[in-house]
């Protein structure tokens, strides 16, 4: 009898030594199987960055549902009863784990649906950056604006559940039209010659813009193809109204949105280098006084 046992437990030694060796064997097969994929997709152009990383992402999920499988099937006995067993768990689950469920379920509609893709300007909620990584409990952004004027990068990577996708609505500035509405405000005194400039800001807007106007053209065009964009007016303007500082004249522009800080940058430089020689027009500001008088003065202090 004892014989008996020890053959037994020598057979169940065998058996999962030869499991262990299985599961080493196919982890190999695979790992090799991910590394020659990842030579045959190659080092792409920067135009063709987005479907390389799209394609390493297939192989690296596909194998490891296929390494679930196989290994799985070595170390679970019974393994096409498996699904069964889920099924009656699927219920308590899908409860306890209902985050990491609906997480999973926006990642799935993130890669279906494409609402926004890698390398897309997006805004989710408070968040606001550019795509850098899609998984499959989050998706992580480059965050920009925040505490950084002209929506200019801050550095810090923001991980955001693929959940929030159901919560919260989305902006994307780079689906469908790849250029954002701007505007530059610069007020003028009432008796400055407010046509004059508008005249002098509207040729530095076009004279600025011109190379871009036949992209902005196109890009307007295959928008229009693709979702109800209609612009009456893409090229820049200017537009005057009463304000409480005298004259206040806004500059609307179409721009791509990583550029904001650098086209307010050239445009400020060029508002005061065309300013600054015309004697009619005179930029104001509010400014502010402090008086400061001690006692038994009778003349105030500035």
């Amino acid at each position: 009898m004892e014989n008996w046992i020890e053959y037994l437990d020598t057979l169940i030694e065998q058996d999962i030594r030869w499991n262990v060796y299985k599961t080493i064997a196919i982890l190999l097969v695979l790992w090799l199987i991910k590394k020659g994929a990842y030579k045959l997709i190659g080092i792409k152009k920067d135009a063709e960055m987005k479907r390389m990383y799209h394609q390493r992402k297939t192989v690296q999920y596909t194998l490891v549902f296929i390494g679930l499988l196989l290994i799985g099937n070595i170390w679970i006995s019974n393994f096409q009863s498996i699904t069964t067993f889920l099924g009656l768990l699927s219920a308590g689950i899908a409860i306890a784990l209902k985050d990491i469920f609906v997480n999973i379920a926006g990642w799935m509609l993130i890669y279906i649906k494409k609402p926004f893709d890698v390398g897309d300007r997006i805004q989710i909620g408070e968040f606001k950056g550019d795509v850098v990584d899609l998984r499959l409990m989050h998706f992580s952004i480059l965050e920009v604006g925040n505490w950084v004027d002209a929506e200019q990068s801050t550095g810090r990577i923001i991980h955001v559940p693929n959940g929030k996708i159901f919560m919260d609505p989305q902006a994307n500035y780079s689906q469908g039209f790849n250029y954002i509405w701007n505007e530059q405000h610069v007020n003028i005194s009432l008796d400055s010659d407010y046509k004059k400039a508008q005249v002098i800001l509207k040729n530095m807007l076009t004279s600025m813009f011109q190379p871009d106007f036949k992209n902005i053209e196109a890009a307007l065009k295959r928008a229009q193809k693709e979702h109800f964009i209609s612009f009456s007016l893409y090229t820049p303007t200017v537009y005057a109204k009463i304000h409480e500082r005298g004259i206040q004249l806004s500059l609307r522009y179409l721009c791509n949105p990583r550029k904001r800080r650098f086209f307010e940058h050239m445009i400020t430089e060029g508002i005061l280098d065309n300013f600054k020689p015309e004697s009619s027009i005179q930029i104001v500001y509010p400014t502010t006084s402090v008086i400061l008088k001690q006692s038994g003065d009778t003349k105030p202090q500035a």
